[in-house]
């Protein structure tokens, strides 16, 4: 039996009947608080970490299809002007016109 706390006393424990067996350490173990801490804290983490990757991927897809509608667009035009600059440096000379540096921007 609990004795019974005095004025700005301490409680002690039940003590342990005969009839009751001995609690294993391992029960002990994962019966304590901080343990079902820990519990609550790597569930928490699992959490967290699930939904970080879902909208990583997300802003992965975003950022990939963005990269597709207006960057590669903009390379390949880019590409053209270059042929079409260097294509028309050999037609000229060819038909013998002097040679002149491309345009620098």
């Amino acid at each position: 039996m609990a004795a019974q706390p005095k004025r700005g006393g301490v409680s002690l424990p039940e003590r342990r009947s005969a009839s009751k067996p001995e609690s294993n350490i391992l029960a002990r173990i994962t019966s304590s608080p901080i343990v079902s801490r820990g519990k609550q804290a790597a569930s928490d983490a699992s959490f967290v970490s699930k939904k970080l990757i879902r909208s990583t991927g997300k802003a992965a897809w975003i950022a990939g299809t963005t990269f597709l509608i207006l960057v590669v667009p903009l390379i390949i035009e880019m590409d053209r002007e270059q042929q079409f600059i260097e294509h028309e440096l050999q037609q000229a000379s060819l038909l013998g016109a002097p040679p002149t540096a491309p345009a620098s921007k």
